[in-house]
């Protein structure tokens, strides 16, 4: 089977000048949002996207190949059988218990008619059937990863899902492995082995395959690792090539093809000179998020983790290249441009999240943009050639930062609400899982709109003295988060990145810790950590369905076609990661410290699910 086509079809309406202006500085009101348009809930109508920007239907071949359904990241489907009229309807169709108690955070993969599922720890692969007994298990592969990387996963033992390509399932253990697997027989094509959980290092993010080259990278941003992507060839599992994210410009992979939009990113080997003397070393960094691909720039974006430790003061200087992007060619793995979300962090704003791509009008010509809802609270349009932000917009009442300059791409911090050693700062606002963490959006391009699954934490925090062991945490932060202002802690809502306003939002009890799902028939899919598996209407943001499951929801919806012709929808449940470790880790609740500070904000989670890993699968009658 060839490689997915990304699908993408530019939506035609026209941005307000450049995205407002190129004055330089957007200002945001202290302590919450200048002009925040609130709970917005009128409807998107039809006509306000002019050409529809639907994928042709021969795009749509009814499959899931990766876990963002195609290389922009969308996480949109073209099916349309479940619509707003009758997706009130569903009814669950059959389900698949994986025997696991730990944070279940995959998505289903779906290639004709077989669907296959990743588990958390120990990374069991198993290859459903959809076509004579729908749920039946086919084959289960068990890597059996050394039981000892369990103890270097800072934020429970989660694995994020597969890829597929060429006849393979790909997929990375915990234990710093990546497999190839063949997808009919189940049988192991190759294993590479990528790093070493004996410096703190492991591998839960999912793969993405691009022009024959598995891409992957390391998690242990808390244990001081030294973050990179690794390509490694589809068909033997050798190394094509690594990208390390601090160090040298030759570890880097900057050469003299990269040009970074903003003047200060450009400089010899700033992976070392923006650091104290080897501490680019033990610096973080690690690529553990998404992966997105542009066919026609060929170049795959990625975000890159938080430096180490978190304590600040330990790390003076930008600390390239830690919580920014890289643009790089996928063939050699050389930099074209690189950006800093957060130069310098001083809240643990992991730069990982997923970069969707899209095409949109900006004065009167097509620019390739790519969409980004951060973890420091704003969502970024940048322009995916240069690297250059036109436009950057708190989504979540934010209190460290004023606005993001437009001219430098800098943020603009509030000095009072730095970290200091050994005193504790109160109610900054987001907190270090941020205003939205890897829990990924979708883009509709019918309705033009961004779908944020997203988080509504404060902390209060103190910066401790951190010495490095190899293996060993290392943080140096005292963290209690807590519900922000309003007092719920999660959000779904509904982004117009062109009127740079929320349409529509959601409250929720808990962080909304879950993928969603976008889709032709207008019905978009998220669930909740309380249990509840949604639909709601894509364009008001109403409620249309709802299924109560046995655990919380932290897993990625997809939607597909069966071999009947049917659309189904399915998603993991199973509570856990960094948000539920409480519940899947046994966490004592009167240790608000726990799980780096998130059991404070989580005490009561214990008391709306138990863990306990089941896909779901729904389809009308």
């Amino acid at each position: 089977m060839e490689q997915p086509k990304t699908g993408q079809s530019p939506v035609a309406y026209a941005l307000p000048g450049k995205i407002g202006t190129r004055l330089g500085v957007m200002l945001v009101a202290l302590g919450g949002l200048a002009g925040w348009p609130g709970v917005v809930s009128s409807q998107v109508p039809e006509s306000r996207v002019q050409a529809q920007a639907v994928p042709p239907a021969e795009a749509e071949d009814g499959q899931w190949t990766m876990p963002a359904k195609n290389y922009a990241s969308t996480r949109y489907s073209g099916l349309d059988q479940i619509t707003p009229e009758n997706v009130g309807n569903l009814k669950l169709a059959w389900s698949f218990s994986t025997g696991l108690n730990k944070g279940h955070e995959a998505a289903p993969l779906v290639i004709g008619d077989t669907m296959y599922v990743v588990t958390p720890y120990p990374n069991v692969l198993y290859a459903l059937d959809l076509k004579e007994k729908p749920g039946a298990m086919k084959w289960k592969f068990e890597p059996k990863p050394a039981a000892a990387a369990q103890g270097v996963a800072c934020c429970d033992v989660v694995n994020r899902g597969a890829a597929y390509a060429d006849g393979k399932i790909f997929f990375n253990t915990l234990d710093n492995h990546t497999f190839a697997v063949d997808a009919k027989t189940g049988k192991q094509v190759w294993k590479t082995k990528l790093g070493d959980i004996n410096r703190g290092e492991s591998m839960t993010m999912a793969p993405l395959v691009v022009k024959g080259k598995v891409l992957v990278g390391n998690s242990g941003g808390e244990f001081g690792v030294r973050g990179w992507l690794t390509a490694l060839d589809a068909n033997t599992g050798k190394i094509a090539w690594r990208a390390y994210t601090t160090g040298p410009d030759k570890d880097v992979l900057i050469g003299p093809e990269f040009k970074a939009f903003y003047p200060e990113d450009n400089g010899k080997d700033l992976g070392v000179t923006t650091w104290p003397p080897d501490q680019w070393k033990i610096g973080g960094g690690a690529v553990w998020g998404w992966i997105s691909y542009d066919p026609e720039l060929d170049l795959i974006y990625y975000g890159t983790s938080n430096p180490s430790p978190w304590n600040p003061e330990m790390r003076p200087g930008d600390n390239k290249w830690t919580c920014g992007i890289f643009a790089r060619r996928p063939a050699t793995g050389a930099a074209v441009w690189a950006y800093q979300w957060s130069p310098h962090d001083l809240y643990d704003y992991d730069g990982v999240n997923e970069n969707i791509l899209v095409d949109l009008p900006v004065n009167d010509r097509i620019r390739k943009l790519l969409l980004r809802a951060e973890r420091n609270g704003y969502v970024y349009v940048m322009d995916r050639t240069t690297g250059e932000i036109l436009s950057a917009d708190p989504f979540v009442p934010t209190n460290v930062t004023r606005g993001i300059d437009l001219e430098t791409g800098r943020p603009i911090h509030v000095e009072e609400k730095k970290p200091q050693t050994g005193k504790t700062v109160t109610d900054i606002c987001p907190a270090p899982p941020g205003a939205k963490d890897w829990q990924p959006a979708a883009w509709s391009p019918r309705t033009g709109l961004l779908y944020l699954p997203h988080n509504n934490l404060c902390m209060d925090i103190e910066g401790l003295e951190a010495n490095y062991l190899a293996g060993t945490p290392y943080v140096g932060a005292r963290v209690h988060m807590h519900a922000g202002p309003g007092g719920h802690r999660g959000e779904f809502t509904a982004w117009d990145p062109l009127k740079r306003q929320a349409v529509w939002k959601i409250k929720e009890r808990f962080p909304v810790w879950s993928g969603t799902v976008a889709t032709a028939g207008d019905v978009v899919f998220y669930g909740t950590m309380d249990r509840w598996f949604k639909a709601v209407h894509a364009r008001t943001g109403d409620v249309l369905w709802q299924f109560q499951v046995g655990s919380g929801i932290i897993g990625q919806p997809v939607t597909y076609r069966g071999p009947d012709g049917k659309q189904y929808v399915a998603v993991l449940a199973g509570v856990g990661g960094w948000s539920g470790a409480i519940v899947s880790g046994g966490l004592d609740p009167r240790d608000g410290t726990g799980a780096l500070g998130f059991v404070n904000a989580m005490k009561d989670l214990p008391e709306h699910t138990n863990p306990g890993g089941t896909l779901y699968v729904f389809a009308l009658p």
